[in-house]
C-alpha cells in the first residue's frame, strides 16, 4: 500500500473517532494559523491611539498574501456569542519586518465591533480575516506631488501610505475635533520633523469646519497635486464639487463612509436563504441592519469608510434604493448593497 493511500486510510479513520468534528476542527485549535486553514489571525496588542481609537496588532495566518498601502481586510471578531464582519484599513506598512499587520479603529456610536475591538478585546484572541482589497491606493508610478485631504478616521488609509513613503512631495489636510482626536498625531509630527510630510491640522471645534475655497491659502498649489480624499460623506461630496469645479476631478481619488439614506416605503417578508431565518422588515430600514438584528452574518465595511463591502446577491423579489428609490428585481448574480437598500415586498438575500 502507498503512503498516500496509508495516510487516507489514517485520516478517515479519524474521522471516524472525532465525528461529529473533522480532524481539522481539532487542527485549528491546535493551530488556527496554519498553512491550509481558513486564513485567521491573533490578535497580539492593542495601543490605545485616542479615548476613541486603538491600533490592534495582528500576526495574520500562513495563507495571509499581503496587502497594498491604502487597501483593508475585512475581520470577523466574535462578540457575545456573535461573529461579526467589518471592514478596516491596513495602517501598517507593506514590509514591516515581523510579518505583523495592523489595523486601527475607532468606536463609533452604537457600533458593536468598534468598542469590542477599542475597548475589550485582549492580546491572544483569535480573529478570522479576508485577503486585503481595494482600489484607493497609490499609482505603481508615483505622482510628483501629493494631497491627502483627511477627516476624522479617513486618515487610517492614508497613514499606510505615508508609513510606506516613496513620495517627495506631501501635504496632508486633516480635521478632527480637538488636538487629542488627531489618530496618529504623535506619528504625522513626526513626519514633519522629518521633512516628509507638510501637515495642515485642522481643529474643528475652534477653527470651525474646513471650506475648500481655504485651499487655495492652505495649499496653495492645491489643483497641481493629486488628491486622496477619505472622510464624511459632506467633505468628499465638497471635494467632488470642487475638484470638478476646477476640471480635474480625474485627478482627485476619494474613499466614502457609509452614505446617507431617505425613508422610502413598502417593505416586506425578508428571507435568509443559507440561514433559513425569515423575518417582516418595514421600507426604511437597510437589509445590512435588518438582518444583524436577526442574527445573520452580514457583510459590512461601510462604517468604517469602505464601499460596497456589503454587497449581497438578491435571489428573489425586489429592493428598494433608499437614495433614490429605484428598483432592482431578482435576476441571475445581481447583487444589491444592503447598507443603502430596503425591502420593496418579499425579497431573499443570500445570506
Amino acid at each position: 500500500m502507498t503512503s498516500a493511500a496509508l495516510r487516507s486510510r489514517a485520516w478517515k479513520l479519524l474521522e471516524l473517532v472525532t465525528t461529529p468534528l473533522l480532524p481539522s476542527d481539532y487542527l485549528d485549535l491546535l493551530s488556527p494559523l496554519r498553512a491550509g486553514a481558513d486564513l485567521r489571525g491573533r490578535i497580539e496588542a492593542v495601543h490605545q491611539e485616542t479615548d476613541s481609537a486603538a491600533t490592534i496588532v495582528i500576526r495574520p495566518g500562513k495563507g495571509w498574501r499581503g496587502h497594498v498601502a491604502g487597501q483593508y481586510i475585512r475581520i470577523g471578531v466574535d462578540v457575545d456569542g456573535v461573529r461579526l464582519w467589518r471592514a478596516y484599513s491596513v495602517t501598517s506598512p507593506t514590509s514591516r519586518a515581523d510579518g505583523r499587520i495592523t489595523i486601527t479603529v475607532k468606536a463609533i456610536p452604537d457600533g458593536k465591533v468598534s468598542h469590542h475591538l477599542v475597548h475589550r478585546v485582549q492580546p491572544g484572541t483569535v480573529v478570522h480575516l479576508d485577503q486585503a482589497t481595494g482600489e484607493f491606493v497609490l499609482p505603481a508610478a508615483k505622482p510628483a506631488k501629493v494631497l491627502y485631504l483627511t477627516a476624522g478616521s479617513g486618515i487610517t488609509p492614508v497613514m499606510g501610505m505615508l508609513r510606506d513613503g516613496g513620495l517627495s512631495d506631501v501635504v496632508m489636510v486633516h480635521s478632527a475635533p480637538r488636538a487629542e482626536d488627531v489618530i496618529f498625531r504623535k506619528d504625522l509630527h513626526d513626519l514633519v520633523a522629518d521633512k516628509a510630510l507638510t501637515l495642515v491640522e485642522r481643529h474643528t471645534d475652534t477653527d470651525g469646519v474646513l471650506d475648500l475655497a481655504e485651499l487655495e491659502t492652505l495649499v496653495p498649489d492645491w489643483a497641481e497635486r493629486e488628491t486622496w480624499a477619505c472622510g464624511p460623506t459632506g467633505l468628499l461630496d465638497a471635494a467632488e464639487e470642487h475638484w470638478a469645479s476646477r476640471g480635474i476631478a480625474d485627478r482627485l481619488h476619494t474613499e466614502r463612509f457609509r452614505p446617507s439614506v431617505v425613508v422610502a416605503g413598502d417593505g416586506g417578508e425578508v428571507t435568509f436563504g443559507k440561514t433559513g431565518k425569515t423575518v417582516e422588515a418595514d421600507g426604511a430600514t437597510p437589509l445590512l441592519d435588518v438582518g444583524e438584528q436577526a442574527g445573520v452574518l452580514m457583510p459590512s465595511g461601510c462604517r468604517m469608510g469602505i464601499c460596497f463591502g456589503c454587497v449581497t446577491p438578491l435571489k428573489a423579489g425586489a429592493v428598494r434604493d433608499l437614495r433614490t428609490g429605484e428598483i432592482t428585481e431578482a435576476e441571475d448574480g445581481v447583487l444589491v448593497q444592503t447598507c443603502v437598500s430596503a425591502a420593496a415586498g418579499p425579497c431573499e438575500l443570500e445570506r
